[in-house]
């Protein structure tokens, strides 16, 4: 019943998606637009939920408050990293606020909890960040779409650059839960070749002492990591202070970034990463992005705000086409699907899934020319790259 569903709702809204949009009602709704923000904005991770609702907000607050033409009112839910906390918000978003977009989702295991009770709903979901394998195959909605990427897809882009450097001997290190497996999943199926070992710890963790012991033991050729916000920078830290740091290579995901990089400073020298944007794209508006961000908020932008501003131009374009009907929900879909916007990544449309097709980059940590702790794209080893779950999802 499901797959005969979005079948139907694909063929009816996708399919004639430029008919649909011209059909929308020729007058304006210029009536104020609630939008939910879902993000984590407390604890030890609450700076990644905070630089996505930044980059959000940003673009609002530059297009004068409104998306395609209309005035938005957002209001901010606080997840935590709780997926029953998530589904608490995600009600009350829908329910007592009657938003009909939901924005951000920061953490994969909220995702998950999250995803169902939203678009089951006919309510809007746009994934600023996490993108958990499931709601990318078989579990995909014609009402969500994301403006980050798919989890496997970071880590694959640095499973094919660990390739290309003939790294033989590598530990796989990562929380235990749902985006570290998608994270080594999607190392393994570029890098091709057996792992020396897969680490896996509580994603609380905040003391690695045993297990960069064992790493210094067994001495691999490099070592691919994965450890958001706080537990970066205790990583990172601790691997300095173990001596490793520059003796076997780092090669991470979602570890170091303009979030965490300030506290990380030398321990992150050389570290290798791979988010699906970094400041230096060289695309007109990247550039604005950036400037604009670094003058509102005087810190360098993270992939977490870019993705979120990406979220923000998305809407922007989608409700202008619908003059602002996002009541039209087949048209509203339809102009979403249309991605006719200028991404900070450049090169971006929608695959099958509502998934990103986009080039995958690698950046290493490096000082800028102001002396500040930065990215600097170093290689692109895949391009125009769609995810490996793609296939799964009933849409066309």
């Amino acid at each position: 019943m499901r797959q005969h569903f979005l079948k139907t709702i694909v063929a009816t809204g996708l399919g004639l998606s430029m008919a649909l949009v011209q059909a929308a009602p020729a007058e304006e709704n210029r009536d104020e637009l609630k939008i939910g923000f879902m993000g984590v904005f407390s604890g030890g991770q609450a700076a990644l939920g905070q630089d996505s609702y930044d980059g959000f907000m940003l673009y609002l607050k530059n297009n004068g408050g409104k998306l395609g033409n209309r005035p938005v009112d957002v209001l901010k839910a606080d997840a935590q990293i709780k997926p029953v906390v998530g589904v608490q918000q995600a009600k009350r978003l829908i329910g007592k606020d009657g938003v009909p977009i939901v924005v951000g989702v920061t953490f994969s295991n909220v995702m998950l909890a999250v995803h169902g009770p939203i678009t089951k709903k006919e309510v809007f979901l746009i994934g600023t960040n996490a993108g958990p394998s499931q709601i990318a195959g078989k579990e995909c909605s014609p009402y969500f779409f994301s403006t980050s990427y798919q989890n496997d897809q970071k880590a694959e882009s640095m499973g094919s650059y660990a390739k290309s450097q003939g790294y033989k001997r590598i530990i796989t290190m990562v929380p235990n839960y749902q985006s570290g497996f998608d994270f080594v999943s999607g190392f393994k199926r570029y890098y091709q070749a057996p792992l020396l070992d897969e680490i896996y710890t509580p994603l609380d963790q905040q003391d690695f002492s045993a297990e960069l012991a064992k790493i210094a033991s067994e001495q691999p050729d490099a070592v691919y990591v994965f450890y958001p916000g706080g537990l970066g920078v205790n990583f990172l830290r601790q691997y300095q202070q173990a001596g490793l740091l520059g003796k076997i290579p780092v090669l991470s995901t979602s570890t170091t970034d303009a979030i965490n990089l300030p506290a990380q400073r030398d321990s992150a020298l050389g570290v290798v990463t791979s988010p699906v944007w970094g400041p230096d794209l060289d695309n007109a508006a990247n550039k604005k992005f950036v400037a604009e961000f670094e003058k509102e908020y005087k810190r360098i932008p993270s992939d977490f705000a870019a993705q979120s501003y990406d979220g923000a131009q998305l809407l922007d374009s989608a409700i202008k086409k619908v003059k602002g009907h996002v009541e039209d929900k087949a048209a509203f879909m339809a102009a979403l699907k249309q991605a006719d916007f200028p991404s900070v990544r450049g090169d971006f449309k929608f695959g099958n899934n509502n998934f990103p097709i986009q080039d995958l980059s690698i950046f290493e940590v490096v000082k800028d020319d102001q002396g500040r702790f930065n990215l600097k794209k170093i290689a692109t080893p895949l391009k125009a790259q769609q995810d490996a779950y793609h296939q799964d999802c009933p849409m066309q």
